[in-house]
């Protein structure tokens, strides 16, 4: 049973310049929106995720609580749920998909937010991963609108050293004889478990490997993490889509657009909102370099950094309690503020 809704946007023009006609925006909301429209919180998907896949986050006594806040999860485009390679109608399916940005995303959303809820101020925007990319684009887009910010494991501009990991996750699912420019009739298995093997040595940090934590949640061996988890954990997503996807990441940049002009800098000064940014201590790809020197730019920004040996995986999906926690009492504490 669909437990999400669509918002029809009619034809849409991205920064490439092509246009996904009839585009869609899938959505889940919690809790219930008050007279006033101002406990609103926006929760972007992140990298292959759905909406179901941000919930461990939402609930009772949490800081994301639907009895006092009304949660907005939009799926980005090319996940599945809205406007995807998966998905879209000729000619514009599977690989003719076009290119789609952050900015994109983050106009599309304000759309959902403006036109559909009739909202105004939005309390937080929070995400993980690509989620939090989506988090500070939309800090820099909608500087009056948006109250207060927290990224978590995530950057405004993709580091050149992340952009080289993700061509090795193309090169991979790409190898695949069966995928075919995109053109594929069954799932390019092979190219899929060989992304999900070269995934498996960032997604998590050396010390989880050398504690063997992995054999504390389920998994009876190094190699049995590897299949069941990792190869597990991409074998059901659609090629395609994750291409997509890879590309907006690999071009993120909260200033690649038509307000900041490639100014990095001068994004990141006009977020106004109060931020509490948390980067993985450990994190291979987002560092928290990265966001250290972001921070510096920003007014009214507090670095944070997750102190756990989980890697990128510190920041979701509800893997480690301990972690789950932190940003949890962050959250409270911004909310609060």
């Amino acid at each position: 049973m669909q437990d999400y809704k669509i918002f029809e946007l009619g034809n849409v023009v991205l920064q490439s310049g092509a246009t996904i006609r009839e585009a869609k925006l899938a959505y889940k909301t919690f809790g219930v929106l008050n007279e006033a429209k101002d406990n609103v919180i926006v929760y972007p998907t992140w990298y292959s995720g759905q909406h179901y896949d941000n919930e461990w986050l939402i609930g009772e006594g949490m800081a994301l609580d639907p009895n006092e806040y009304f949660i907005v999860i939009p799926n980005m485009l090319g996940n599945g749920l809205s406007s995807s390679p998966s998905n879209t109608p000729e000619p514009y399916n599977l690989s003719r998909f076009p290119a789609v940005t952050l900015y994109d995303n983050i106009l599309l959303q304000q759309r959902l937010i403006t036109e559909r809820f009739g909202i105004e101020k939005i309390a937080l925007v929070t995400g993980w991963s690509m989620g939090a990319q989506q988090t500070f684009q939309w800090g820099a887009a909608f500087p009056d609108m948006v109250e207060r910010i927290a990224p978590f494991c995530g950057s405004a501009k993709t580091a050149v050293h992340n952009f080289v990991f993700l061509e090795g996750v193309k090169a991979a699912l790409t190898a695949d004889a069966s995928w075919n420019n995109g053109w594929y009739t069954a799932p390019p298995s092979k190219g899929l478990r060989a992304m999900a093997r070269v995934y498996a040595g960032w997604g998590f940090s050396q010390p989880f490997y050398r504690e063997k934590l992995y054999l504390q949640y389920g998994y009876s061996s190094l190699e049995d993490f590897l299949v069941a988890f990792w190869e597990g954990f991409f074998l059901n997503r659609d090629a395609n889509n994750l291409l997509a996807m890879l590309q907006t990441w690999q071009s993120g940049d909260i200033s690649a657009n038509p307000i900041y002009e490639g100014n990095f800098e001068a994004a990141l000064a006009a977020i106004k909102a109060k931020a509490i940014v948390m980067p993985g201590q450990t994190d291979l790809y987002f560092p928290p370099e990265d966001n250290e020197y972001e921070v510096s730019c920003m007014p009214n920004a507090e670095f944070r950094p997750i102190p756990s040996i989980w890697g990128h995986f510190a920041g979701g999906p509800g893997m480690n309690l301990a972690d789950v926690g932190f940003i949890d009492n962050s959250l409270k504490e911004l909310l609060a503020s």
